[in-house]
């Protein structure tokens, strides 16, 4: 079952009242300069920008928020590396709807962290993965142990680059498993640079630009107009980079 809006298990996120907050990191980025809340609408939302735009940044929160560990994991992990996330979770305010049965937070940059957490639980926690150590597959290979081994029917799901890793053969494997879960009665939040994870069928897509958070089409998004430019004429932009031959 597709979940519709009003099932979702995160229906919004804002800022608390803006009198007492911080002008400072995170506040600042354009992420949430002026941030006047998200109303998710459909299972699947995508949120892509620039680096230092805050994509990140915000999906950290709205994890930790959701009571995940910040370096990634499901509801049961507990571990830290390094306390580095920030207090921003801490101002954010979840609209909670249905309660999901599942749950994970992928986060590329820290994925080995979970890995070796993975490896250290021990005690069949494997059978999850593949029934193999992460660490002794490919970066790709495990993030693909993860979409066919450990995500669930009835979840949510909170990826922040996850092509980080990936093929974009692999890529597309992943939009097949996202619809595959979508069905199942799955929400995804997800944070990407690729035009290829843009691209799920019905999702909606915010960019962030120095002005904030905003609606948009693929087609429109900065990330796609690029890679087309690029390879329609390659060439042509390599001369502009000076990398002619």
């Amino acid at each position: 079952m597709i979940l519709s809006e009003e099932m979702l298990f995160i229906k919004y996120i804002r800022l608390k009242e803006a009198v007492g907050l911080p002008c400072e990191y995170p506040y600042t980025v354009p992420a949430l300069a002026n941030f006047e809340g998200l109303k998710f609408r459909r299972p699947v939302t995508i949120i892509m920008g620039e680096n230092g735009m805050g994509k990140s940044t915000l999906l950290e929160a709205i994890a930790v928020k959701a009571g995940f560990n910040a370096e990634g994991g499901s509801k049961n992990f507990h571990f830290a590396t390094r306390e580095t996330h920030s207090a921003l979770y801490e101002n954010l305010v979840l609209g909670r709807g249905l309660q999901p049965r599942d749950g994970y937070f992928l986060r590329a940059e820290s994925f080995y962290n979970v890995a070796t957490e993975i490896d250290q639980i021990a005690d069949g926690i494997h059978k999850y993965y593949g029934d193999k150590s992460l660490h002794r597959q490919s970066h790709g290979e495990s993030f693909m142990s993860l979409l066919e081994h450990r995500i669930r029917a009835n979840g949510l799901y909170i990826f922040d680059e996850p092509e980080a890793a990936l093929s974009p053969s692999r890529q597309m494997y992943m939009l097949c498993r996202i619809r595959q879960l979508v069905e199942a009665g799955s929400q995804f939040i997800v944070s990407t640079h690729s035009p290829i994870v843009m691209s799920y069928p019905g999702a909606d897509i915010y960019e962030i630009t120095d002005e904030g958070l905003r609606p948009a089409e693929l087609e429109q998004t900065s990330h796609y107009l690029l890679m087309k430019r690029f390879m329609l004429d390659r060439e042509g932009m390599l001369r502009q980079l000076g990398l002619e031959e």
